[in-house]
């Protein structure tokens, strides 16, 4: 990768290119119940086995000490109502503003450090480190959550924190407004439907396919995804070339490099590429700089992604 490139954007990168695995919720004894309730209301429905990327968890009560590894895990803790159980994440879980914040870090984890915080949970993106056989070892329960590749395994792990922490009702719910939302926005979002896309994760052309969430969010707004084609060495997140991204035409760039610390792309360096002018995505006005963190998560927040989309898109070159 790119040596200019920030530590954080190379983790995210690092992050996004860890081998993908389903993640399924057992609350009713399949994947079919991830959107429905198996719990009445905090508290109820004692003990919880869900499934996760480390096998059948059990949790025998309603956690009240959790720590996050995982911003997007983060996020739909606290969209389902169990912040205030949330007693440490990591140093890049940066939303919501009063998640506590600590120096654990979710890419190189040190079990001492998260045992330290007394969690009767553990809640991670991926394992490192053999975190997640240490703190098993310890006896702590631990969900490993990775990168799901369909929102509708996204929308299983919203349903399975949910569960796992006594807030399935209001997991479900977050669900259905969140699938909704999405809905309206593809159907916002027909005037660019079948428009060609390009996904940019860092200046050197990582991409993203339709065989991750984002992909499949773009599915859903009805856009084709140029990477579809290439080679796909890592798992739904290939390395493109200019050469390849000219020759396939975008109509659509969306650039997830934007800020200083990720490679600081803009629309304006994108035109000045060689032959990146003559693009119809350049041309009409629809190279869209992204909020690299919403359109790398999979909590809640994918639904505002597909909102700004929608938005953005439809009144671009107006």
């Amino acid at each position: 990768m790119n040596s200019a490139m920030s530590r954080r954007a190379r983790l995210l990168l690092a992050t996004l290119l860890l081998p993908l695995s389903l993640v399924t919720a057992a609350c009713g004894g399949s994947s079919e119940s991830a959107g429905s309730p198996t719990a009445s209301s905090a508290g109820a429905g004692f003990p919880v086995t869900v499934s996760a990327a480390n096998g059948q968890i059990t949790v025998t009560s309603v956690p009240r000490r959790v720590v996050s590894l995982s911003p997007s895990a983060t996020e739909t803790l606290f969209a389902v109502g169990a912040g205030s159980q949330v007693v440490a994440v990591d140093d890049q879980s940066d939303f919501p503003a009063e998640a506590p914040k600590t120096s654990l870090s979710a890419f190189q984890p040190n079990a001492e450090a998260v045992a330290g915080h007394s969690p009767d949970l553990v809640v991670l993106a991926h394992d490192s480190n053999g975190v997640v056989k240490a703190l098993t070892t310890l006896k702590i329960p631990v969900l490993l959550l990775p990168a799901p590749k369909t929102l509708s395994e996204a929308y299983t792990q919203m349903v399975t924190l949910g569960s796992v922490t006594g807030h399935v009702e209001a997991a479900t719910t977050l669900v259905e407004r969140t699938r909704s939302r999405i809905d309206a926005a593809a159907k916002a979002a027909a005037p660019v439907k079948g428009m060609r896309l390009y996904h940019e994760l860092d200046p050197t052309y990582y991409s993203v396919t339709s065989e991750t969430f984002l992909g499949d969010l773009y599915i859903a707004l009805g856009l084709a995804n140029i990477a579809d084609q290439a080679e796909d060495l890592a798992g739904g997140y290939p390395k493109l070339s200019a050469e390849y991204i000219v020759k396939a035409a975008p109509d659509i760039i969306t650039l997830a490099d934007t800020g200083s610390d990720a490679g600081g792309q803009s629309p304006e360096k994108v035109a000045k590429r060689p032959a990146f002018a003559d693009l119809p995505a350049v041309r009409s006005g629809r190279v869209i700089a992204v909020d690299a963190d919403i359109a790398s998560r999979w909590g809640p927040r994918i639904a505002d992604y597909a909102e700004f989309l929608a938005k953005t898109l439809t009144t671009a070159g107006n």
